[in-house]
């Protein structure tokens, strides 16, 4: 199972989907994300109201806006990572004992 990264206010999205995280703040951003408002399709708004601070692009083409700044999410990325490899190599030591000791 993939670990889900909490863009804010209770929303998650998979970590495995995660492109890129871009600040909002730039010209291009801007214009793209009212291009996605008018199109009403691929964009979810995570920000419950608040000041859009990360653009999260997902491998699905969908763009989630989060009010959280991207190195906020970028470390909880790297934290869901690294949980999920800790996981792993338990998961890994317990199947190796077990074949150790049959």
């Amino acid at each position: 199972m993939s670990p889900l990264l909490n863009v804010g206010f209770y929303n998650f999205v998979l970590t495995d989907k995660v492109v890129a995280l871009v600040r909002s703040d730039s010209a291009p951003i801007k214009r793209l994300i009212q291009q996605l408002r008018r199109e009403g399709t691929r964009l979810i708004d995570a920000t419950q109201g608040r000041r859009t601070r990360c653009v999260v692009f997902l491998s699905s083409g969908q763009v989630v806006l989060s009010a959280l700044t991207q190195e906020t999410l970028a470390k909880r990325l790297l934290r869901a990572s690294a949980v999920l490899e800790t996981a792993e190599e338990e998961l890994e030591a317990l199947a190796s004992e077990e074949g150790d000791g049959v």
